[in-house]
Parts: C-alpha cells; structure tokens; sequence
C-alpha cells in the first residue's frame, strides 16, 4: 500500500503547493492534471506483490495526491481522506479508549458535539467543555486521564479563537505528554480558517482536521473529511482505521477536490475581503446588536486573529436585535445568500444555527454560551460585495 507522505517543498510558497503538490506530471501520458484513477482493484505480479495498490478502499492513487496535497498545505508529514468531516472526526477519536477524558471548547460545531454525546459517550469517553478562549480553563481540567484537547479556532459559530501556542506550551499539559508518550493530543477543526489563514500544527497542534466539504473544496459540490498530523506512530494507527472501517472518498469525490484547492488561495483572498466589508457594514446597522468578526477591532480577540492566523476568513455571526421571527425572516428575505446547512462555498450562504447546524444542541446550552435564537451565521461568498450588502439591506429592511 502505498504511504501518503511528502516534505512540504519550503521553496514554494502556498499557492504554488496548492496548485502542483500532489498534481505532478503523468510519466505514462504527460497529462498535467491528475488522473481519475476509477478502478476498484489492482493487478498483482503474485500474491501480495503489487504496485502499492491493491484495492480502492485501502489506497487509492487519485485519493493519494489528495492527501499528499493537504498534508503539504498543512505543514505536515501525512494527510488522510475521508468521506465526510464526521468521517475525520470519527476517525481521530478512535484513538481514545474507555475512562479517556477529552476537553473541548465550550463552542462547538453542533456535529462534533452531537458524536462526542451521542456516539462516544456511551463507550466510556469522557468530555469536558470549557471556555477555551481563557487557555487557564484547559490547565483546570487537564488530568492523567487527559488523552485529547479538542479545539476549534475560530469556533462555530460565535468566532472565538483559542491561543494555540499557548495551549500547546501549559506546563501541565507539556508534564502529561512526557508521561504519557505524547498523550495528551492537540486537536484542531481548522475548517473555518482552511490552510490558507491558519496552520495549527506550526502553531503546536498535533492533528489538523478539516470538512473539506468546505473551503478546501470551495463549489459545494463535494462531501469530504481530512486528517493531516506529522506523528508517524498515529499516522499508522490512523491509516489502519480509515482501511478498516472504510468512511473513506471516492476517487471523483477526491479529483474534484484537488480541482477545487488550485483556487483556494484565491479564493479566501476574495472570501476575507468581502466578509471584512460586510462585517464593517453590520457593525453600524441598528438592527443589528452583535457582529462576531476576527477582522473587527472591537472582536475580543483582533490581537489574537492577528497573531496567529494571516487572514480573517469569511465567516461572520450576527445576533439580530430582535427575536427568532426576526432572524427567519431575514434569513428568507435574502436573495443571494441561499438559506442553508454548509459553508465555505464560491456563493454566500446563511445559516440560522439554533434551528439548523446546533439543533442537536440543547437550549439551555446554547444560551449560555451566548448562542441566542436571533444568531445568523453568514458564509460569505466571493460575489460583488457591493451586490452582497444591498441584499443584506433589503432584507433588514423587512423587519
């Protein structure tokens, strides 16, 4: 089987890994575009003897450019593929055993909560949610039965950040990991910010998630996952789980990314300076009580944003003044923005996540988090922004 592990070329920058790591030359036809390798079997010269493939669940040759690909936009040793985000997620947390704790941001992407309670609970894996934005509630819980901090940065949806570096470098956490072989693991869902804003694992994150559904991929027209680490040890452990459980892509599915990440820097160019625009112009709107926007000055966290990403992204949060009514109502009086559950796309989205991506999230929950039910999620997309803000106009006009 062949193993998906590259040296990221230091002497290209982003835009250049992201359009040839993964994509070089065809040395059969000289095709300069990756091939769509559609096979579900392989030829062997005698049993076990083969060219690194054996049978498309196990490894595939279009999935394995993929993964050389986003390992090296990561800065990391070795990607993994998957079916969905979940399917990543999943994935990682196999990793853990019975009586394991894993602390978590307090705000969460609804799935990544819903499969920590309903799917992880039950086998003994216990879960902890703190404010992450105060890295001193980590330290709190951190514990000998710590096997794993579960972090997204900004988070989904309020657009809280966590210090990664000083996360990874808490004199507790540091004293764990050296009595347990590396454990505890730094978790990261870099969705949100995608390679290109944001490279955790450079920041002292030891695996990098991904929905590559999202960004990555960019036309929503892909359902995908990704795991990028440099630890050869879980590598392994990793790649043995993605082939045994098999929540792996398609080899299309996979092509399709590849053809999507050729764009990404681009494209989350365009994303950041649209959201920075649209962010700037809720900010002075009456009806409108809360932006959550790392670009803003007055984010809690701009110093932050600043430090540790390159970029601001495209997603914004809104809290209405008003109630759910209102937020229905606006999130259905806009025309460009489509009304729906994904992120990350050319085109805008909105998301009304009280009764969409954090239904699963008990109410209670939700509001103490500050998760209200006039909260909006905006994926900004790379339309005009000038066209993208008379919509947004003519739509809080309506309430």
């Amino acid at each position: 089987m062949a193993e998906n592990k590259i040296d990221n070329n230091k002497a290209w920058k982003f835009a250049t890994n992201a359009i040839h790591i993964g994509s070089e030359t065809d040395k059969e036809t000289g095709a300069v575009i990756t091939p769509l390798h559609m096979s579900t079997t392989y030829w062997q010269e005698a049993p076990g003897k083969h060219r690194g493939y054996e049978y498309s669940r196990s490894g595939n040759p279009t999935r394995a450019a993929l993964e050389r690909n986003l390992a090296a936009l990561e800065h990391g040793r070795f990607g993994l593929a998957f079916a969905s985000g979940l399917g990543a997620i999943d994935c990682v947390l196999r990793l853990l055993k019975p009586g394991d704790k894993v602390i978590a941001s307090d705000d969460l992407y609804g799935g990544s909560r819903r499969i920590f309670v309903k799917a992880y609970e039950r086998y003994g894996i216990k879960f902890a949610y703190v404010d992450a934005t105060d890295v001193k509630n980590i330290e709190k819980e951190l514990d000998e039965t710590t096997k794993m901090i579960w972090l997204e940065t900004p988070t989904n949806p309020l657009l809280r950040l966590t210090d990664l570096k000083a996360v990874a470098q808490l004199n507790k956490l540091m004293e764990l990991k050296s009595k347990n072989s590396g454990y505890p693991l730094i978790v990261v869902d870099n969705t949100f910010m995608s390679p290109y804003f944001q490279k955790p694992l450079l920041l002292g994150a030891d695996i990098v998630v991904h929905s590559t559904t999202k960004y990555i991929n960019g036309h929503s027209d892909v359902v995908g996952g990704a795991i990028i680490l440099n630890d050869e040890t879980n590598y392994k452990e990793l790649k043995f789980f993605q082939n045994a459980i098999g929540a792996v892509p398609s080899p299309f599915d996979c092509w399709l990314t590849l053809r999507g990440i050729k764009t990404l820097a681009l494209r989350m160019e365009q994303h950041n300076k649209n959201a920075q625009k649209i962010a700037e112009y809720l900010s002075a709107h009456k009806k409108v009580k809360t932006v959550n926007y790392p670009g803003l000055k007055s984010h809690l966290q701009h110093e932050l944003a600043k430090k540790q990403m390159t970029g601001f992204g495209g997603m914004i949060s809104i809290e209405l003044n008003g109630s759910f009514e209102d937020a229905v109502k606006f999130a259905t009086s806009l025309k460009l923005f489509a009304l729906g559950e994904s992120l990350g796309g050319v085109e805008s989205i909105i998301g009304h996540p009280a009764s969409m991506t954090h239904a699963s999230v008990p109410r209670e929950h939700r509001l103490k988090i500050g998760l209200s039910d006039a909260l909006l999620r905006l994926s900004v997309g790379i339309e005009d922004v000038d066209d993208l803000i008379k919509d947004i106009e003519q739509a809080l006009d309506k309430i």
